[in-house]
């Protein structure tokens, strides 16, 4: 499973959940980005193939250092460009929505003059 947006989104959905409930399972997954639970169990295989994620004895799911890293870059930068379309009149809703489609797609240069320019409106 190479670091897609597929992966990003899985990663970035359990970073979300562990760090809201602490405990994470494939239904919490399944249920919070509306996928079936066998299609979620084939990700997490692939997932804890690459090293992204461990699953314990009790079948929760736990990030790696590296899945977390992955998880943590993408999660800010969802926040900074949601925030940043907000601070420009985008409504809270299409902000978080519109962040999430360009999130794993824009360049570190974008990423980085946004980030300037929601700086200087702050």
């Amino acid at each position: 499973m190479q670091k897609n947006e597929s992966t990003e989104n899985y990663l970035e959905r359990i970073y979300m959940l562990s760090e809201a409930q602490g405990n994470v399972r494939s239904i919490d997954i399944a249920d919070a980005l509306g996928f079936s639970k066998p299609s979620v169990s084939n990700a997490m295989k692939r997932l804890q193939q690459n090293g992204y994620v461990i699953m314990d004895g009790d079948h929760s799911i736990h990030l790696t250092d590296e899945g977390t890293a992955i998880a943590r870059r993408v999660y800010q930068r969802h926040e900074d460009l949601a925030h940043y379309f907000m601070a420009i009149g985008v409504s809270e809703a299409n902000a978080y929505k519109d962040a999430c489609m360009i999130e794993h797609d824009i360049s570190e240069e974008t990423y980085a003059c946004i980030l300037a320019q929601y700086e200087k409106l702050k």
